[in-house]
Order: C-alpha cells, then sequence, then structure tokens
C-alpha cells in the first residue's frame, strides 16, 4: 500500500474550493429566483409559479446538502493532514477515506439536482410550447 502525506489530501483543497464556490452561487442563484417568483406569485397567485417553487425547494435542499457534505469531506481532508502531522497513520487513512465518501455524496447529490434542473427547464419548454400553440 502507498504511504499517504501531507500532499494527498491537500491536493483535494483546491477541488474542493472550486465545488464549494459553485455550490454557493447556485444556492445565491436559487435565492434570487425564489424571491422573485415570490413577489410574482404574491401580484396573481398562478399556480405554474407554485410548481417552479416547489421545485425550487426541492433543488435549494439538495444544494444544502451538497454543501453540508462538501464541506465535512473538507473538515475530514483538514483532519487527516493534522493526523498525518502527529503520525497517526491508520487513522488518517480512515479519515481521508471517509472524506472521499463524503464527497463522492455531494457530486452524487449534484448529478441528481442536474437531473431536477433538467426537469423544471423541460416544463417551461412545454408551457412555452403550449403557450404558442394557443396562438
Amino acid at each position: 500500500m502507498e504511504q499517504l502525506t501531507l500532499t494527498t489530501p491537500a491536493l483535494l483543497f483546491s477541488a474542493i474550493s472550486l465545488i464549494m464556490l459553485a455550490y454557493t452561487n447556485r444556492f445565491l442563484a436559487y435565492a434570487s429566483v425564489i424571491r422573485n417568483l415570490h413577489a410574482k406569485y404574491l401580484e396573481n397567485n398562478d399556480d405554474s409559479l407554485l410548481r417552479q417553487i416547489k421545485n425550487l425547494r426541492i433543488r435549494l435542499n439538495l444544494t444544502r446538502y451538497m454543501q453540508i457534505f462538501g464541506i465535512t469531506s473538507l473538515l475530514f481532508c483538514v483532519l487527516t493532514m493534522f493526523l498525518i502531522y502527529i503520525d497517526f497513520y491508520i487513522i488518517a487513512v480512515w479519515a481521508f477515506g471517509i472524506g472521499l465518501i463524503l464527497l463522492l455524496i455531494s457530486l452524487a447529490l449534484l448529478i441528481k439536482e442536474i437531473q431536477i434542473s433538467a426537469e423544471a427547464l423541460q416544463h417551461q419548454i412545454e408551457d412555452i410550447e403550449q403557450y404558442l400553440g394557443n396562438k
């Protein structure tokens, strides 16, 4: 088995940081869209807006869990580095493995969120096609 060194978990820092930046941008975009849809719904009580808001609630929750698992993964990478520093190699290997699994979960949630986002866009396209068909 290859030896785990300080540089191995450190390599994940930049990747996890970029992923967390992307997750945060998604979260902020959803917050903005939800605020706009809320204002529109208060103006005209359109049921199609409710469907969009429900969809966004699911996506927002997925993004929150993506962030939680991503941040926890980063914490386990830092823990791994500390454990290597104090010569607890066996525990460090396990901590690093847990961090990788958490990162995998975060990325799997991202895939699910992308699928839901694509479905939401399909609903938008269907609404537009239905509107154009009625003209």
